[in-house]
């Protein structure tokens, strides 16, 4: 399902304009991304947990060349699957 999809079914569903429906979708993400650049957790009952994973730096192999490389501290967003997801994936 791609982001135009989610309005669309979004718009359906609440019966509403397509640019009321944009709006919801964009205020939900925009929301979830702030949380997350400040270091919270987003929990969506039912659905899953996003949250921020720090990596330490390290030294890495390009594999093309087999030379070594230092890869830099990073943070990465993570997500983790509810188990009502994983039930309704599992069980139809």
């Amino acid at each position: 399902m791609t982001k135009t999809q989610l309005i669309e079914k979004v718009a359906q569903q609440c019966q509403c304009s397509h640019a009321q429906a944009e709006t919801v979708v964009n205020t939900i993400i925009r929301s979830t991304q702030k949380a997350l650049q400040r270091g919270d957790r987003v929990e969506l009952r039912g659905f899953g947990t996003f949250e921020v994973r720090a990596y330490d730096a390290y030294t890495g192999r390009n594999p093309k060349t087999g030379e070594s490389v230092e890869v830099a501290p990073k943070r990465a967003p993570f997500f983790k699957a509810g188990k009502e997801l994983k039930q309704k994936l599992n069980n139809g």
